[in-house]
């Protein structure tokens, strides 16, 4: 059985290496198997989970990352060889545009393509309803079209005079840049609240200590995106902890939060909401967590959705491997060989 990403979900569980292959055993019992010459990640997903040092090195040497995911959709480790951070150029031109136009260029396309994937996936829901529910679809093409504004507003912020003449930065701009999106994400959300069953009480987006279930989905699936994006941007030599427009502090993947927004509608809003129209349960424990189950449900949707291939340059590719392109992309545009970082943009 070919197994790209394992995923180790229980409680008392050890991951090991035996020969070519990771092998994970709970007590006497083989629980799974997965050949190295397949694996792409490795991701433990509850505590009391114990790695032998062997299965760590092999995933080292080999480019695999180990990320950790705590049961209420924290992302709060990644392994991987310390190799993969000896660059320095790209490095440099990143911490160089912190404080330049091109940074806030950067910023702008990370915006636009997130308000763009929004008020496609508005489009894509709608058309679903246009002969079941009139009513309710043209509401929700109205408020795709009001995130579309919000859209028009930060491409505006290309004509301010400052950005023209080279001079704005994102700190001067932060507070603007973050009020457009946040009336877009109003629109947005207000439209989902809409879409969605009732049965699952969804009142808005909420992120720590969310208690409703499709919150807490929503947070968990977000915590895979994450460490997706955190690998690619570290392959692409840059420095996740070194945002733009999510203000630095200890210990905070600044650029990861970034990088990620164009990709949350494509990835894991589009497949949680989904899941939620079939009436797909999202079951907690006695704790008011997702189970063990509905944990694995949701990762195994999340990787299937990542790997589809989806249009990108003028062909079709992963969306696993699209996010490993535009981290690259992010590089070559702060080092100054690309003229521009453009967004991915998913069709409706």
């Amino acid at each position: 059985m070919i197994i790209q990403h394992l995923v180790l979900d229980q409680y008392g569980s050890f991951l090991g290496k035996h020969s070519e292959r990771l092998i994970v055993t709970k007590g006497d019992e083989k629980i799974a198997q997965a050949p190295l010459i397949h694996l792409e990640s490795v991701v433990i997903a509850n505590r009391g989970v114990s790695l032998s040092a062997d299965a760590v090195r092999e995933c080292t040497e080999r480019g695999i990352p180990i990320h950790f995911i705590s049961s209420t959709g924290t992302a709060y480790a990644s392994l991987y060889s310390a190799g993969l951070i000896g660059t320095t150029a790209t490095r440099r031109a990143q911490f160089a545009s912190l404080e330049s136009a091109r940074g806030l260029s950067l910023v702008l396309g990370f915006g636009i393509g997130k308000l763009q994937n929004q008020a496609n996936l508005l489009k894509y829901m709608a058309k679903y309803r246009k002969e079941t529910d009139p009513d309710l679809y043209e509401e929700i093409r109205l408020c795709s079209d009001e995130v579309l504004d919000h859209l028009i507003e930060m491409e505006g912020v290309k004509q301010y005079p400052e950005f023209l003449e080279g001079t704005a930065t994102v700190d001067n701009l932060r507070q603007d840049l973050m009020s457009i999106e946040g009336r877009g994400a109003k629109k947005y959300w207000k439209a989902i609240k809409q879409i969605l069953p009732e049965k699952y009480e969804f009142t808005g987006r909420k992120g720590r200590g969310a208690t409703d279930p499709i919150n807490v989905a929503l947070n968990y699936a977000y915590a895979i995106l994450y460490n997706q994006a955190d690998w690619s941007l570290t392959l692409a030599g840059l420095d996740p902890y070194a945002g733009f427009l999510h203000v630095d502090r200890p210990g905070k993947p600044s650029l990861v939060l970034d990088f990620v927004e164009e990709f949350r509608p494509v990835v894991v809003d589009r497949t949680i909401f989904g899941l939620a129209n079939k009436n797909v349960s999202f079951d907690f424990d006695e704790s008011q967590r997702l189970t063990q189950e509905a944990r694995r449900m949701i990762a195994e949707k999340i990787n299937e959705r990542l790997d589809s291939e989806v249009p990108f340059e003028g062909k079709r590719h992963p969306i696993r491997a699209i996010i490993q392109m535009q981290a690259r992309h992010i590089g070559t545009f702060l080092r100054g060989e690309r003229a521009e970082y453009i967004p991915l943009v998913m069709g409706w």
